[in-house]
């Protein structure tokens, strides 16, 4: 039998990322954050949430230099840590630099990339307005990477904070080194001068009150349409934005599988770690869709992926890619799959660092 992967291809190449995006910037939160990665990997088996080392947020005016070395040597430490681990439970450990056009842009990616190239799975870039800006960066981090010895191309995530930004989503994302975009979804509110009110940057608890949240403001609805639109336009990952209202877990939890089914997002951030197991609970799949999945796919399989009739519907190449991806997110996310689908993941190998 052929592997679903190697057939059940879509009209646009998809990157399977997890779907967890854990940010951290104060020193003790990244240590604690790298630490419950490596422990919730050997729970699931797999690396259920990259870890990202915020350089932009993270460090102090006039530190810059100093957090950015904090953050390559704790990258290194990561890397080193992992040496001797199958691939699929590897650390998945990224950094947030500052902005291009910032004074500190190029000295983060020179220290970060140029010293810790190896341990990094990908590079976010802030505040991408447009296609230029991307060039520009890919530019100073090929520099740095090939300092370093990287011979792999360093995947670059990107987050579009205005309306401007938006505006060019498609652009961006066709850019061949962008591997994912993300929604700022603060800056995009405020860079509106007040004319998005701040409910729009929370998430309201009580839908039958028809405030404008960040669900249902149509402004920032149409921006989030449109990042997940020019992803899956280009078989990139959308990333959703942060909740804020991170001690409200079934809130949180509510938001995430919004932004997952009704938005079309494959990933999300985290920003405290009692967030990380909601957001991996909104988007797995239902106990009920994994073995319908598992047993469409066993069925496919054994007819050589050509059409069959199961359960008095038809099944054909594009539902068994469907159900294939099901599976798929089941295994990103940690969920316990039916036996028979072991012969699909013996071999999976995640997205890798270097």
């Amino acid at each position: 039998m052929q592997h679903p992967r190697d057939i059940l291809h879509g009209a646009q190449a998809v990157t399977l990322l997890p779907v967890c995006d854990h940010y951290c910037g104060v020193e003790a939160l990244m240590i604690k954050s790298l630490a419950l990665q490596a422990e919730m990997s050997a729970e699931f088996g797999s690396c259920v949430f990259d870890v990202t080392l915020d350089c932009e947020d993270g460090a102090a005016t006039g530190d810059e230099k100093k957090h950015a070395n904090l953050v390559a040597a704790l990258v290194n430490q990561a890397l080193s840590a992992t040496k001797n681990i199958v691939s699929d439970k590897l650390q998945r450990v990224a950094a947030r630099v500052h902005p291009v056009g910032h004074p500190a842009f190029e000295q983060d990616v020179d220290i970060i990339v140029g010293g810790a190239a190896a341990g990094l799975c990908h590079l976010m870039i802030p505040k991408v307005e447009t296609r230029a800006d991307v060039d520009r960066a890919v530019q100073r981090v090929d520099q740095a990477a090939a300092q370093s010895g990287r011979t792999v191309p360093l995947p670059l995530h990107v987050l579009l904070e205005s309306p401007a930004a938006v505006q060019h989503a498609f652009e961006i994302a066709a850019h061949p080194r962008v591997q994912s975009l993300s929604f700022g979804l603060m800056d995009f509110v405020s860079s509106h001068g007040g004319a998005i009110p701040a409910s729009a940057m929370g998430v309201d608890a009580d839908p039958g009150r028809h405030s404008l949240d960040q669900f249902t403001h149509p402004l920032v609805r149409r921006a989030k349409l449109e990042i997940s639109a020019a992803c899956h336009a280009h078989g990139k990952v959308p990333s959703h934005c942060v909740v804020t209202e991170f001690k409200d877990g079934a809130l949180l939890q509510s938001a995430a599988r919004q932004a997952a089914r009704a938005f079309g997002f494959t990933r999300m951030w985290s920003i405290h770690p009692a967030q990380i197991r909601p957001i991996l609970q909104a988007f797995a799949p239902e106990a009920q869709e994994i073995e319908l999945a598992a047993n469409i796919m066993q069925a496919g399989g054994q007819a050589d992926w050509a059409p069959i009739s199961y359960g008095g519907k038809l099944h054909d190449r594009a539902s068994y890619r469907y159900f294939w991806q099901v599976l798929q997110r089941a295994h990103q996310t940690g969920c316990r799959l039916p036996a028979a689908t072991d012969v699909y993941f013996s071999d999976f190998v995640s997205t890798p660092c270097h």
